[in-house]
């Protein structure tokens, strides 16, 4: 997932140069959740976070919007969550 993002999707982010960054972050795709096989952990979603960010801060001027779409086993969810919220509040 991480050798895509960087090869294909930041890169495509960066040229298109958004002036905000809208992310319909989903968290269905963590190892413990069956609806999908990408078995991505917390870090993973902290990493994928960190990106956008920087990617806001170049372009957007900080601003993200992100909603809540998916996740469906709750403690990884829970979990999930609170990374990507860690890395947007800066804690």
């Amino acid at each position: 997932m991480r050798r895509a993002v960087e090869e294909h999707w930041l890169p495509a982010l960066q040229a298109f140069q958004p002036e905000m960054i809208f992310i319909s972050a989903g968290f269905d795709g963590h190892w413990q959740d069956e609806i999908a096989d990408l078995l991505l952990v917390e870090a993973d979603y902290t990493w994928l976070t960190q990106q956008l960010k920087t990617v806001a801060t170049t372009w957007s001027k900080g601003r993200i919007v992100s909603v809540l779409e998916g996740g469906y086993e709750l403690h990884a969810l829970g979990r999930s969550v609170m990374a990507h919220i860690k890395v947007l509040s800066d804690l």
